[in-house]
């Protein structure tokens, strides 16, 4: 925009009260996450914001169904926004049919038209520039997540779409200092019950030059051939977008301005492909039942430790299939893959 643009505002009608809205959830909440329910709960309804700090599979979206239908049921507009469309594009469907009377929205950069007024919204917080003082409360998953704890502005952005009396409330596994609030839950288990899968580290010296000449390093290969023999889905992640469209075969591969990003993470959900090449944008937000994960080049910067453990928690997110496969392939261990490990570890613990 710029300071000749025209800008149109207008006040948004009400939402719907209580007997417009159903609850069709039939899961039950284990105990460790039903008490961070009712700890959340409070605090929405003491218009406190509060931290939900929970490890990578604990069903952290379950935990919020209970507090976004007491808001919906008292007329109340509400905003989940998240940094990355895939999470966005996760939510979704669940969200639809937890709430299936509810006019719910999801908006992304290439979202399709939406009708009516949705008193749910589900966005990016990039979305959240076209909003003023229009919700009630707020929820940002994934608060840590770049570009939002990188961009002041984005940070404003939610702020001035909640209304101003409104407290935001913050999802996370990996929260940064800035989200520490006096309110906070932390759940240490998967809502499964077993242990995080810690990552083991193997060195795989000098892959970048082998890339580079066109050549999958050995381990690598290995691990790859595995994987597709026994018909187990898998993410490699790499460190950068031109390392991962000059890899070597023809695995399918996403990044962050990949046109077919989101039909590809739909073939490897429905098996119709083995694996996946992505960057860091996979990181977060979404479940693929029973995949396995491999990190090239994980002591590159790009790959913090709070990364490490994003990655890490894609791995044994499934009761059926609560263990798998995640390694770290580096060129010398660096300070951030024993920091993530640690923290692993220490979750199991705990």
């Amino acid at each position: 925009m710029s300071s000749c643009s025209e800008l149109l505002l207008w006040q948004s009608e009400p939402a719907r009260g209580a007997n417009a809205h159903e609850f069709a959830w039939s899961g039950r909440l284990t105990p460790l996450q039903h008490k961070a329910s009712e700890e959340l709960l409070a605090s929405v309804e003491h218009n406190k914001s509060h931290l939900l700090h929970a490890v990578c599979g604990a069903g952290k979206t379950e935990l919020l169904f209970p507090s976004i239908f007491q808001c919906l049921k008292q007329g109340k507009r509400v905003c989940v926004a998240a940094p990355r469309t895939d999470v966005i594009l996760e939510l979704f469907p669940r969200f639809q049919k937890v709430f299936p009377r509810t006019t719910i929205h999801a908006l992304y950069g290439g979202a399709p038209d939406q009708q009516g007024f949705a008193e749910l919204i589900l966005a990016t917080t990039h979305q959240l520039y076209r909003f003023e003082n229009a919700f009630d409360v707020v929820f940002v998953d994934e608060a840590d997540a770049f570009p939002y704890y990188a961009d002041q502005t984005l940070q404003r952005a939610v702020k001035k779409a909640a209304k101003q009396e409104a407290a935001i409330h913050y999802v996370t596994a990996t929260p940064t200092k800035s989200l520490q609030t006096t309110n906070q839950s932390v759940l240490s288990r998967r809502y499964h019950g077993h242990d995080l899968p810690v990552p083991r580290f193997n060195s795989l010296w000098g892959y970048a030059r082998q890339l580079n000449k066109q050549k999958v390093p050995y381990k690598l290969k290995q691990w790859i051939e595995e994987k597709t023999k026994n018909n187990i889905p898998f993410l490699v992640f790499l460190p950068t977008i031109e390392m991962l469209e000059n890899f070597p075969g023809d695995l399918p591969r996403v990044h962050a301005e990949h046109p077919e990003r989101k039909e590809h993470v739909m073939q490897l959900r429905e098996k119709k492909i083995p694996g996946l090449l992505t960057t860091t944008i996979l990181e977060r937000g979404i479940t693929i039942e029973n995949v396995h994960v491999a990190v090239v080049g994980a002591e590159q910067k790009i790959f913090t430790s709070s990364a490490l453990i994003q990655i890490s928690g894609r791995v044994g997110r499934s009761e059926k299939y609560p263990t798998g496969d995640i390694v770290f392939f580096h060129h010398g261990v660096s300070r951030e893959m024993d920091k993530a490990q640690a923290a692993i570890e220490g979750w199991n613990q705990s």
